[in-house]
């Protein structure tokens, strides 16, 4: 299958008809001055008119598509904007250790292991996921070599840990990178040591764990491929059809650019280089960022974005804060992971080349030196205004709430954490009460006048955007498993901008997508409930995508198997 989108040039001919119509249909436009319509007229992929079926018929010719809704609800396609499918599924793909387990107790990672070592006992590595810091402590253990190599003592052992900001690996793992009591930690992590003598307690920290990475194979490309295709049908199938898929090097790109080539990339995807080895090791860096990156744009994949780890995670007390963690005894506020000098001097580098910084913050004060290094960087001449993104905005201090709007900075929330779970209640309790009661705050940055996006931030929470959608309304537990609120819930309105007008602004498209206007493209999905007639809590994270348009393709049937769709059925199980 090749691409299948219009590559026509300006001057080729045209008809007068559309190419598709949808009619009978309880249309939400996102457009406040038409904000519901019954019919869409698409042509060349762009929406040429709207309105009632009387107002679209004299654009259909003997070649139009004419799908009637049957009264079913439409709106925009939605945007995520932060996540990794190929850190979540490359794994699967590569027969990597995967527990299963939101939260496992240590007895369930040793028997996890062990069992991975049977069934595999010519793996060079046993790699995997997830371990959990939390229940370690429960159980009166501490994670780490000591813990790891009396499970196994012979063969390298790695585990990641489910919020991404921690590894564990045993000593065998530790030889084979050659980290010892005299390897300094790296720029953007640290290893965590035994205080008296320095050794590497066998947990990697940040950026840290990428010194792990470094001393095993690299993933293939056909891995890669594999994950992101299941990444892009799930996706599709959910309604999305623009995303960010952040930390991506050459052979990423290389995977993305096969399925955007093949008519299998049924998104956009704005995909963004490491600045750093945060994760695992980049070596072509230099040269995508010089220009090598530009081969792999298309109308729907650019890779004119960077990302990186500002600072770290909760668990570990990575995460950069204005006051210290333990409110004062010892003084340790978490870390960050490059120099403000050096982050004001990126971003104008990258801000003058229109490349897009996506930074990791966690932190109040990791968002705040962000901010401050973004307002450094506006200062300096030749910069175009690039809206960089402030990725997940856990804590944010109130005084910075009006500079996201100032700036044009995009406030970005990832959405496992703001409602509550058990999840949340062990891992996010680090924080503390007074942090966690100003966490996520979505609200505050739209009321303060400022752009407030969603990212899945998958692997760590469900790819699944509904949830999100779901729980931005209602900030509760949407299968009821947690008691009460977790911060302050916006309306459904305000909630379907986030994950459209917001998204596509954020991704510097907004004139040419996110809400369904004249002459804007036909990213449209149909929607088995109309969201604005069922009660929130427990219904809208069940919706089902009927239909997805992308570009006015037909990239998603989730009825007709014999429709000119893409992928057909229910979106695929992934977790």
């Amino acid at each position: 299958m090749r691409v299948l989108y219009d590559h026509r040039p300006s001057h080729a001919a045209r008809s007068a008809h559309a190419d598709l119509v949808l009619v009978n249909g309880r249309i939400y436009t996102g457009d406040p001055g038409l904000p519901w319509c019954s019919a869409l007229a698409v042509a060349r992929g762009r929406i040429v008119a709207r309105g009632e079926r009387a107002d679209v018929e004299h654009l259909i010719g003997a070649q139009t598509k004419v799908t009637d809704l049957g009264g079913r609800f439409a709106m925009p396609g939605l945007y995520d904007m932060h996540t990794h499918p190929d850190l979540a599924l490359a794994p699967r793909y590569a027969e990597d250790l995967d527990i299963g387990i939101v939260d496992p107790t240590p007895d369930q990672v040793r028997d996890a292991i062990l069992a991975y070592a049977a069934r595999h006992p010519d793996r060079e590595w046993i790699y995997g996921q997830y371990f959990v810091r939390y229940t370690f402590r429960q159980a009166g253990l501490v994670p780490g070599k000591d813990w790891l190599d009396t499970v196994m003592p012979d063969r390298p052992v790695a585990l990641l840990d489910r919020m991404w900001g921690t590894m564990m690996v045993n000593s065998e793992a530790l030889r084979r990178a050659g980290i010892e009591t005299n390897t300094p930690d790296p720029a953007n992590g640290y290893l965590e040591r035994d205080p008296v003598s320095g050794e590497p307690t066998g947990l990697l920290i940040d950026g840290a764990y990428a010194l792990i990475h470094a001393a095993m194979p690299p993933t293939p490309v056909p891995v890669l491929r594999a994950a992101y295709r299941d990444g892009v049908r799930y996706q599709s199938a959910r309604g999305v059809v623009s995303t960010k898929y952040v930390h991506v090097c050459e052979s990423r790109l290389n995977a993305l650019q096969s399925l955007d080539q093949a008519g299998e990339l049924t998104l956009r995807v704005e995909a963004a280089i490491s600045w750093q080895d945060d994760i695992f090791p980049v070596r072509r860096r230099w040269e995508l960022l010089a220009g090598e990156r530009h081969y792999y744009r298309s109308a729907r994949l650019n890779a004119n974005a960077v990302k990186f780890h500002f600072d770290g995670t909760v668990e570990p007390r990575s995460s950069y804060l204005i006051t210290p963690w333990d409110g004062g005894n010892s003084g340790w506020s978490g870390k960050l992971n490059l120099t403000p000098e050096h982050l004001a001097d990126m971003i104008w580098d990258m801000d003058r080349q229109g490349i897009r910084v996506i930074a990791h913050c966690t932190g109040d004060a990791a968002s705040d030196t962000f901010l401050d290094a973004v307002e450094e960087a506006r200062r300096r001449p030749g910069g175009l205004g690039v809206r960089h993104q402030c990725a997940h905005s856990t804590i944010l201090h109130g005084g910075n709430l009006k500079r996201f709007r100032d700036l044009n900075v995009t406030a970005e929330f990832s959405p496992v954490s703001w409602y509550p779970s058990k999840f949340v209640s062990g891992a996010r309790s680090g924080y503390g009460p007074e942090r966690l009661s100003r966490a996520y705050n979505i609200k505050g940055v739209l009321e303060a006048g400022g752009v407030a996006v969603i990212g899945t931030d998958w692997p760590v929470s469900p790819l699944d955007p509904w949830i999100a959608l779901e729980t931005m309304v209602t900030r509760a537990n949407p299968w009821g498993e947690g008691e009460g609120r977790f911060g302050e819930p916006i309306s459904l309105s305000q909630a379907i901008d986030v994950m459209t007008k917001n998204g596509a602004w954020s991704m510097g498209i907004e004139h040419e997508a996110g809400s369904l206007e004249v002459g804007k493209s036909a990213d449209i999905i149909v929607l088995d409930r109309n969201l604005f007639e069922v009660e929130p809590q427990g219904n809208i994270h069940s919706t089902k995508v009927d239909l997805t348009f992308m570009q006015g393709q037909l990239v998603h049937d989730r009825l007709n198997e014999n429709s000119d769709a893409v992928w057909h059925g229910e979106a695929p199980r992934l977790w």
